[in-house]
């Protein structure tokens, strides 16, 4: 089982390096290389490291293995080297000894996560208002030392890119407020949270409108963003958005590098063309985080 694990993690490794594009079966590889190709960038080299999590036995006389791949890219790009890492969560369908099946899990959205009450009042409260500046080096040293696990002292969400990236911009100095309204403010406290701080519908929308604690600024294009800034994504451009990253650092051309969870990664290229969940519908919003 485990060298059958181990010869598709392989397979995955080569179609990533192979210059025969006719060799690339894999959808998600395939538009990973070609937004390699449109950034004039190459993966030169993969390492890989396989780990399983759990195996069901099923009343069909199968067995459903679910495993993890921590994926490192070394990428080159003009005179610059990159290494961008990913964890795919991958699960294995077995009969007889033999993998019939492998298809990468999708984070399992709660059916209210993107239909958020509409908020009281995201930009306005009561409370004295708090000063910061923010720090953008230890918001992107927090985003490295958290981007593939979970501090104990946040709570810890199924699909929890938005809090994770909350936690971030927080660690960087942005205080938060309106505790203990949800439709009110930015916060996580007592085990407790707002709909801004932990859904990605949510995050955006008070972004937008807030005029006190955490505030920052719209902007047009990507590469206006700096290393602190965040990027929200709406996968199938309905309106909804359902994803949110942080700039953790810039290519060669100066577009930003992400880091996120749920699907947890490290500077990974900004667009996302390559994810699961990617539609030629996708739509972006840009946020500069400001000093308060």
């Amino acid at each position: 089982m485990r060298q059958q694990l181990m010869e598709l993690i392989e397979k995955r490794i080569q179609q990533c390096v192979t210059k025969d594009r006719e060799a690339v079966v894999d959808e998600k590889l395939e538009r990973k290389r070609n937004s390699m190709h449109k950034r004039k960038a190459e993966i030169v080299h993969v390492k890989a490291k396989g780990k399983i999590e759990d195996m069901e036995k099923k009343a069909d006389e199968t067995e459903e293995l679910v495993y993890s791949v921590h994926f490192q890219y070394f990428i080159k790009q003009g005179e610059l080297f990159l290494i961008e890492e990913e964890v795919e969560n991958r699960k294995a369908v077995v009969f007889k000894g033999i993998i019939i099946e492998d298809t990468e899990i999708l984070p399992a959205y709660p059916e209210d996560y993107r239909e958020v009450p509409l908020a009281e009042e995201w930009g306005e409260t009561k409370e004295r208002e708090s000063r910061y500046k923010y720090n953008r080096l230890k918001a992107v040293q927090y985003a490295e030392k958290w981007w593939n696990s979970y501090n104990p002292k946040y709570h810890q969400f199924e699909v929890d890119c938005t809090n994770y990236i909350s936690q971030c911009v927080h660690e960087g100095g942005a205080p938060m407020r309106g505790y203990p309204n949800r439709n009110k403010g930015w916060w996580m406290q007592n085990n407790n949270w707002s709909y801004s701080w932990a859904v990605a519908n949510a995050f955006p929308r008070y972004l937008e409108t807030s005029t006190a604690g955490l505030r920052a600024k719209r902007v047009d294009r990507a590469m206006e963003l700096k290393l602190g800034d965040v990027i929200c994504y709406d996968f199938e451009g309905d309106g909804k958005y359902n994803h949110t990253t942080i700039v953790t650092g810039k290519d060669a051309n100066g577009e930003p590098l992400v880091n996120a969870h749920t699907y947890n990664s490290r500077m990974r290229y900004w667009k996302y063309e390559d994810s699961t969940a990617y539609t030629p519908n996708i739509k972006y919003k840009f946020f500069t985080i400001i000093d308060g």
